[in-house]
């Protein structure tokens, strides 16, 4: 008989003795992540059935127009982790402001930070959409954290992911020993273990950014585009172009098949778009532990100091060869 694959729960508690500081909250903290995956999956499901499409009429933060499955998953996160115990405090790329949770503390020693629909322009359109989270440890027992406790480098993460909603749903989180995917079966209302121990390659062949920008990027950035298209048997090139509008289904796609995603900053806005504690540390977390790299173009994207809860910072990230190249472009080394 074959044997039964692990569920998500199941896999967790197998191997929280393994996990540095791991506690049963930290353990359950990430089934409830799961949780809230299943509920987005849910309602992404009938989206073309109720009337849940199109926008608010508002702006989050950011200043971008907020699409009411923006809203319907940042409720589901704060709603699933408001009264679980585990987390003291909540930060999401569509609140200006952090929330504190005084009645999970201080028995809640864990902080987590997300963005509730990462590709929510791709709402309309029944293209692939995603969610990213960090998790961040607080020691104190004598207050609740405060808006800028929040506020810290990558390398302080103790746990980050992503929930992809595709094809399929998954699950895939790092604790800092390797990257580990879960799929969702429907019948079963279970994430499976379907891929242990990813391992992005060291080089790949495809590329994904919004090629729309080109003429926005500084000469080094532009060099290296150019260069992709390029035919090269010897490196592999021209590299194709995969580019979804969803960060996490591009990150996904290389993460298991190699490659470089790129959002670099701007002649104009040299910061970039993508946020620093919502996406840039969390995927450079998982992108790190199955052997890949994240970077500025000047940095790694896990030190960069953090000052704001909403700071930008510009995205490279894949395949660690392909960064080392586009870095030595944007630094005007090639």
């Amino acid at each position: 008989m074959r044997e039964f694959p692990l569920t998500l729960s199941r896999f967790i508690v197998q191997n929280q003795a393994s996990h540095q500081g791991a506690t049963e909250e930290f353990t359950s903290l990430l089934t409830q992540i799961g949780l809230v995956g299943k509920l987005i999956a849910q309602d992404l499901r009938r989206a073309g059935l109720i009337d849940i499409m199109g926008t608010t009429g508002g702006s989050n933060v950011q200043g971008e127009t907020v699409k009411k499955l923006d809203v319907i998953a940042n409720d589901a996160f704060v709603k699933v982790f408001q009264h679980s115990g585990y987390v003291c405090a909540l930060a999401s790329e569509e609140m200006e402001k952090p929330i504190s949770l005084p009645g999970n503390w201080p028995q809640g020693k864990y902080m987590l930070l997300f963005d509730p629909l990462d590709g929510s322009s791709n709402t309309d359109n029944n293209m692939p959409l995603g969610a990213i989270f960090s998790v961040l440890k607080y020691d104190r027992a004598d207050r609740l954290p405060t808006d800028e406790e929040l506020v810290r480098r990558g390398t302080e993460q103790v746990a980050a992911g992503y929930l992809l909603y595709g094809s399929s749903t998954m699950l895939v989180y790092t604790v800092g020993q390797g990257v580990h995917g879960f799929t969702l079966e429907p019948g079963l209302g279970e994430y499976l273990l379907s891929h242990t121990l990813i391992t992005i390659p060291e080089k790949g062949r495809v590329y994904a950014a919004n090629e729309g920008n080109y003429h926005k990027w500084p000469a080094g950035t532009k060099k290296y585009f150019d260069f992709l298209k390029v035919s090269d048997k010897a490196t592999g090139r021209p590299y194709s172009a995969r580019y979804s509008g969803c960060l996490v289904a591009d990150v996904h796609r290389l993460l298991i098949g190699g490659g470089i995603y790129l959002y670099p900053g701007e002649t104009d806005r040299p910061d970039g778009k993508l946020r620093l504690l919502y996406e840039a540390n969390p995927l450079a977390f998982v992108v790190e532990q199955a052997g890949g790299k994240a970077s500025t173009g000047t940095s790694r994207i896990m030190e960069v100091e953090a000052k704001k809860l909403h700071q930008r910072v510009p995205l490279i990230i894949g395949s660690r060869q392909d960064v080392e190249t586009a870095e030595a472009f944007i630094q005007g080394r090639a």
